[in-house]
């Protein structure tokens, strides 16, 4: 019997529209003073200054840090934590991607714990209480509003970083699709496949039990219903909250039993090529499925069959079937499928195995993957 301690830390909240609550869910916090995280494009959307509206309505004083990049780096941090220092907020909201929101929650480490962001680079080393913190995600992707990790990048080393603790974890994660509809189509693209990993990857893991496979099962069912109709049909308010609950509920899954092998190829390839995230995953994801199916393929047949509408798998080649369709889904995602169409050297595939050796992740993967297992896995997506 395998054995869980489950505790739900984050509210959510989830409808269209919802965005309008947000000073309401701040003034239940008890905060008077906001200081909202967020990224120069989602402030061009205009819903930052709608989430500061709700914020002014409710009588809380808010100041806006935008300088948000694309996997955030201990610069970021750096940079918002000086004007954290200045503004002395009593409340953090991460409103964007899952960039944003982790580094919303790398401000709140330094600032409330002190010392440097690799400080808290591993699991339970915020020794203080952390400011109340709610996630307002604007993509359906890392799961981010969920989780009680921060993934900040080293600037100098490129170095990924996982920090995490259950303190930082957010307190609310208010769901507005109507905030995911603005996406640009390869945002949602690299997005969605990222999520549809988390969904893949958590259910087979080393450390599933039955709360994370109840999570993975219900955002694989969302997620491979809506991902190729949003991105058929982009102003599909049912499907983007499909899309968003389905990343939610990934992230829930994660909290519950981490990621595998195509979370440690990816990250070197992100670190060294700087490829998206979801580029990378979207490189390796396939050639994970197969390699682990030797081990977990009932496990994979299960998933596929709870969801009718994926169609009947063939029973001995579900893998195989799974993994095409993965494919099928990149490609019709515009994104990438070969490690030769994305810059990467032939002749560095041997440094990324070992690089990825030291992700963490790896370990929790179901089949046992070694260095020279991660450099064929390189080699099967070249």
């Amino acid at each position: 019997m395998d054995s869980f301690d489950f505790q739900p830390r984050t509210r959510i909240i989830f409808g269209a529209g919802r965005l309008n609550s947000l000073g309401e869910l701040a003034s239940e916090l008890g905060a008077r003073r906001a200081l909202l995280v967020s990224d120069p494009g989602i402030v061009a959307a205009g819903h930052a200054a709608r989430g500061i509206t709700a914020l002014e309505k409710a009588g809380i004083e808010t100041q806006l840090f935008s300088d948000v990049g694309e996997n955030p780096s201990t610069d970021h941090v750096e940079a918002g934590l000086a004007l954290a220092r200045r503004y002395e907020p009593q409340l953090l909201i991460g409103l964007g991607g899952g960039s944003s929101m982790d580094c919303a929650k790398g401000i709140n480490f330094v600032y409330s714990g002190g010392g440097r962001m690799q400080d808290y680079w591993g699991t339970g080393k915020m020794t203080r209480e952390m400011l109340p913190m709610i996630a307002v995600p604007t993509t359906a992707g890392t799961g981010s509003e969920t989780q009680s990790f921060a993934l900040i990048s080293d600037a100098k080393t490129h170095v990924k970083m996982a920090c995490g603790d259950k303190k930082a974890t957010c307190r609310v994660a208010l769901l507005d699709p109507e905030l995911t509809v603005t996406q640009p189509r390869r945002v949602t693209a690299l997005t969605g496949i990222d999520a549809i990993a988390h969904a893949l990857e958590t259910y087979v893991t080393k450390r599933r039990n039955p709360v994370s496979t109840a999570f993975s099962r219900e955002a694989w069912r969302l997620l491979s219903t809506n991902f190729a109709r949003v991105l058929d049909v982009p102003e599909d308010l049912e499907a983007r909250g499909g899309m968003q609950l389905g990343a939610c509920f990934a992230g829930l899954a994660i909290e519950n039993s981490m990621l595998g092998a195509t979370h440690a190829l990816a990250n070197p390839l992100t670190a060294r090529y700087k490829l998206p995230h979801g580029q990378a995953i979207a490189l390796m994801l396939p050639h994970v499925v197969r390699f682990n199916a030797a081990e977990v393929s009932r496990w994979y047949r299960e998933l596929v069959e709870s969801v009718p509408a994926n169609g009947k798998p063939r029973p001995a080649a579900i893998a195989e079937d799974l993994a095409e369709t993965i494919t099928t889904l990149v490609t019709k995602a515009g994104l990438a499928a070969r490690l030769a169409d994305c810059g990467v050297e032939r002749e560095k595939l041997s440094d990324l195995a070992t690089a990825a050796s030291r992700e963490w992740t790896g370990g929790f993967n179901p089949r046992t993957v070694t260095e020279a297992d991660l450099l064929e896995l390189y080699r099967a997506a070249y």
